[in-house]
């Protein structure tokens, strides 16, 4: 993964964390804007989530986080 897409990751999720608590779920879609500008970038995140790590479509921030982390 990118390292442009792991800050992304990891700052949205600081984020809504911040916001909402530590139970707050967030989907690959949260960390892009409504409008697809980068499509390589959103597939890298969708291939990610669903392909490598099989994740349901909303997780735990803190979980998403955690492993964007551990895979430094």
């Amino acid at each position: 993964m990118r390292a442009v897409l792991k800050n992304k990751i990891i700052e949205v999720c600081d984020k809504k964390i911040a916001s909402k608590g530590e139970n707050v779920g967030v989907s690959f879609y949260a960390f892009f804007k409504n409008k697809n500008d980068d499509p390589e970038l959103l597939m890298e995140a969708a291939e990610w989530w669903i392909k490598t790590h099989q994740l349901d479509h909303f997780e735990k921030a803190v979980k998403v986080k955690a492993m964007v982390v551990a895979d430094e």
